[in-house]
């Protein structure tokens, strides 16, 4: 019987399976870094709010602490985001009639709260206290980043499921004394944590770790 095929043509369907093999593992292990990129979650990236607020000018510059607008953040599971209310006591003296902060009049004309947008917002099958973290020694900047040097606030870390392990296993070296937890641009250091707290803490990890820790 005749050969159907010459031995280049072979040679060449062979070279562009392969190569098709090679196009298909390549595209998968760009999908698989891509997914874990700090693109891919958005991180850098600002979100529109409904008034152009600058953490480094409230925060840093002023130096305003981070409870005085999310007021809830050492007791509930959600920070809390500013009210009308909290905005207007200052700024019902201060830019009392900047156009930049219309949304703001006009919300408290209406009784409406503002639309902030989070930028760091957990989907709903992860559960998540920041009670529960702050009052442990789990300062904000861990998660924010430098929120006090940000023009516009944007997301700093993935907080992605391997990111909340990553902490969960070792928590002791992103920890600090509760005094300390609030302060921006803390330097850490061997006497922050007790011994005994540091002990407590590497073999609570092994609770932190389980599945129901953050999947309820």
């Amino acid at each position: 019987m005749p050969q159907l095929f010459t031995k280049r043509a072979s040679t060449g369907l062979r070279v562009a399976l392969a190569l098709a093999v090679l196009t298909i593992a390549a595209g998968g292990a760009m999908a698989y870094l891509w997914a874990r990129s700090p693109a891919a979650w958005n991180v850098g990236v600002p979100a529109r709010q409904p008034i152009p607020f600058q953490h480094s000018l409230h925060a840093g510059t002023l130096g305003i602490d981070c409870r005085y607008c999310h007021a809830t953040v050492k007791r509930a599971a959600d920070a809390g985001m500013p009210s009308t209310g909290t905005c207007l006591s200052c700024h019902s003296q201060v830019w009392t009639g900047a156009s930049l902060l219309a949304p703001l009049r006009t919300a408290e004309a209406f009784g409406e709260p503002l639309a902030w947008v989070s930028v760091s917002r957990l989907p709903s099958h992860a559960y998540f206290h920041h009670g529960a973290h702050v009052s442990k020694g789990v300062a904000c900047e861990t998660c924010h980043g430098r929120v006090d040097l940000m023009a516009e606030t944007v997301k700093a870390e993935t907080l992605s499921m391997g990111f909340c392990l990553e902490c969960h296993r070792d928590p002791v070296p992103r920890m600090r004394p509760r005094e300390e937890v609030f302060k921006v641009d803390w330097k850490p250091h061997d006497a922050g944590l007790p011994l005994e707290l540091r002990a407590f803490y590497r073999e609570a990890a092994r609770r932190l770790t389980d599945c129901h820790t953050c999947h309820r």
